[in-house]
């Protein structure tokens, strides 16, 4: 399995027949236009991805929840490769304002599994890390198709979700968000767990120590991948940094992360966004 990160949460995955993507943010808007303007996809930003990771077969594009960072670019890149969006009533709405056609849009049901060639998707029900400034509209969702450019703030959190991911070979978790609903993940294994981290640094150690036993422990898995620790306000088209330090101390959620990781044995791996690995 080829998997590409393009920052954030954005993951595609490409068997070699199909790729499925996992949320859909690759605009990236400074936190100045996050706070006080609108935006709209940047093109120009998508089509190069598109192109230089000969994004040609693209099936379908999952939807974790509807904050900007995760959805955004779907409606664009759904139009451009053809897919079909799957999500919750708030990711439709988003599809529907970008022009996706209704056929294309998949609103599913709480532990819904689907399937994509090869690939066989739950839709796991999950919870978002806990408000911040930055996102406190938590439960509030999209009731009407949202049109671009739109005020950030608009993209409200829609309910959230969880990816497990089977295919012939192997299986992966897919966890956006730095939370967890106590016994969620009883009874799932993932040869590889991607694992959201914003919010890592600031929790306290019983919270941390909760989360990890919640997740890597009772998923088991071969190797972890972080997730959510680049600053999606800076653009693709510039160095990859962590989070502004307000917000998060990225070098801190890796240490928590690797020190983890270190005693119970399990192999750890940080993946650059714009870049690829075989799984």
């Amino acid at each position: 399995m080829k998997i590409t990160f393009l920052g954030t949460t954005t993951l595609l995955f490409d068997d070699g027949k199909d790729q499925v993507l996992f949320d859909a943010h690759v605009t990236r808007p400074s936190l100045l236009t996050y706070a006080f303007g609108k935006a709209p996809t940047d093109t120009k930003m998508a089509d190069e991805l598109i192109s230089l990771h000969h994004i040609d077969r693209l099936r379908a594009i999952f939807i974790s929840h509807t904050h900007h960072d995760h959805v955004m670019d779907a409606p664009y890149i759904a139009e451009k490769c053809g897919a079909t969006i799957y999500g919750s009533s708030s990711a439709v709405n988003v599809g529907r304002g970008g022009g996706v056609l209704r056929e294309r849009l998949v609103n599913f049901e709480p532990g819904q599994v689907s399937y994509v060639g090869d690939f066989r998707i739950t839709a796991i029900p999950s919870v978002h890390s806990k408000p911040t400034i930055l996102n406190n509209d938590l439960g509030q969702t999209i009731n009407a198709p949202l049109v671009q450019p739109a005020k950030l703030r608009d993209y409200k959190e829609g309910g959230s979700y969880d990816f497990y991911v089977e295919t012939p070979e192997k299986s992966f978790m897919i966890r956006p968000s730095f939370n967890y609903i106590e016994g969620q993940m009883d009874g799932y294994h993932a040869d590889v767990l991607f694992l959201g981290v914003a919010g890592l640094a600031k929790a306290k150690e019983k919270t941390k120590a909760k989360f990890f036993a919640e997740t890597i422990e009772k998923i088991q898995p071969q190797l972890v991948i972080p997730l959510h620790w680049d600053n999606f306000f800076s653009p693709l088209s510039k160095p990859i940094v962590g989070m502004p330090r307000f917000i998060e101390k990225t070098e801190r959620v890796f240490f928590e992360l690797a020190k983890y990781c270190e005693a119970h044995d399990v192999p750890c791996a940080v993946q650059i966004p714009r870049t690829s690995i075989i799984l």
